[in-house]
């Protein structure tokens, strides 16, 4: 049976996914943020013999899918193809492979990330020089100069007054690194919360790529986030990215699944 769940359920959803906080970093973030009786916000979830094993949360029109084994997958599947507004799915990609040919609408575009997450750092921190700092709301407009130099992020959207936003309610933070008064290498965080964080954001101006500068700011950062006992968790595409990652204590958790409609 699926049903919408509310805050009587809350119990329920936590033992499902408090065994897995870093698989389901977002589900975890957003209920903290808006709850059960939101006008953009809804989790669903399917019961056998009265236990939770499946949860669908609408974030706005945005899926995210979590099951322990098999699951209702017509069922969830008829959920999201009722809303005719429909912009995303995602989840890890081993649960959304028999749920994405049941989607009627096509997407714009589909993906699969590696995902890893860090419980614990290997070694020191790589040495450096110069200023490490976290950033404030005063350096927002070079930290968004700088990512427009950088192929990969030079076509985002975000606003400054979204990474304002994201300061303020302390749902991320950025870390960057300085050369002669200039920021030239960050690294940040998205959908805190408090059992976990994801790292995004990671970018070194392209005159100083291949100094340590992003290695040793994601140290950095994850020692502080570590310290709050929170898992890191973060996706990448790039082996050699990965092979960086995993030296520094991220172990792969398998695949994220992302269509965009």
């Amino acid at each position: 049976m699926i049903r919408q769940l509310t805050e009587q359920d809350h119990q329920q959803v936590l033992q499902l996914i408090g065994k897995k906080p870093a698989e389901n970093l977002f589900i975890i973030g957003d209920l903290e943020a808006y709850g059960y009786d939101s006008d953009i916000q809804q989790l669903y979830g399917e019961f056998q013999d009265e236990q939770l094993i499946a949860l669908l949360l609408n974030y706005d029109h945005m899926y995210v899918m979590y099951a322990e084994g098999t699951y209702d997958v017509e069922g969830f599947a008829r959920i999201v193809n009722t809303d005719e507004q429909l912009l995303g799915l995602s989840g890890m990609y081993d649960i959304l492979t028999s749920l994405y040919p049941l989607i009627e609408k096509t997407p714009k575009c589909s993906g699969r990330m590696h995902y890893a997450k860090c419980t614990a750092l290997i070694g020191e921190a790589p040495p450096h020089r110069f200023t490490i700092r976290k950033t404030t709301v005063e350096d927002i407009p070079q930290h968004r100069a700088l990512l427009q130099q950088i192929p990969e992020f030079a076509n985002s959207t975000t606003t400054e007054e979204q990474m304002v936003r994201t300061i303020e309610n302390q749902t991320g933070r950025t870390y960057a690194l300085w050369e002669d008064d200039q920021i030239v290498s960050v690294v940040s965080t998205a959908a805190e919360n408090l059992q976990s964080a994801m790292i995004v954001g990671v970018a070194t101006h392209p005159d100083y790529v291949e100094r340590g500068y992003a290695t040793a700011l994601l140290y950095r950062m994850c020692e502080e986030l570590l310290a709050e006992d929170k898992v890191v968790c973060l996706f990448y595409d790039n082996p050699k990215a990965g092979k960086i990652y995993e030296r520094i204590g991220f172990e792969p958790i398998g695949y994220w699944g992302m269509h965009n409609f």
